[in-house]
């Protein structure tokens, strides 16, 4: 498998992952993605999970079916959101919130350490 094959993988897999996600905010997962968000964000906990998952829909989509002429800077703004919301992640540890299957401080620090996989993911997936 060559490289560019590789990264087209990559690619699919973090968009579809990430439309999941999406559909899990406005659905099967909602109450749990409210774990994440922090008290002073100036948005209902709802509200903010509602508009998360619909922005992760359309960046997984974006990921995925983008012409290749657009996916550099998809990268970069998935990279950006990743960024974004990792204050909820931090949150989730430091409150002790358990959700998602992330239900103790040790789960919760490893999450941690994987938005910054993410983040890369995002960007080398759609580099050219």
């Amino acid at each position: 498998m060559n490289e560019e094959n590789i990264k087209t993988a990559a690619r699919i897999v973090l968009g579809a992952n990430l439309i999941i996600a999406g559909i899990g905010h406005l659905s099967f997962a909602r109450k749990g993605f409210q774990a994440q968000v922090p008290n002073w964000v100036p948005l209902k906990k709802d509200d903010t999970v509602v508009y998360s998952g619909i922005v992760e829909i359309v960046l997984g989509s974006a990921i995925v079916f983008a012409p290749k002429k657009y996916r550099q800077d998809i990268g970069r703004v998935a990279a950006a959101f990743f960024v974004a919301v990792f204050p909820g992640n931090i949150v989730q540890y430091t409150h002790e919130r358990s959700a998602l299957n992330l239900d103790t401080n040790k789960k919760r620090l490893i999450r941690l350490f994987f938005q910054p996989v993410l983040v890369y993911w995002a960007l080398k997936s759609t580099s050219k």
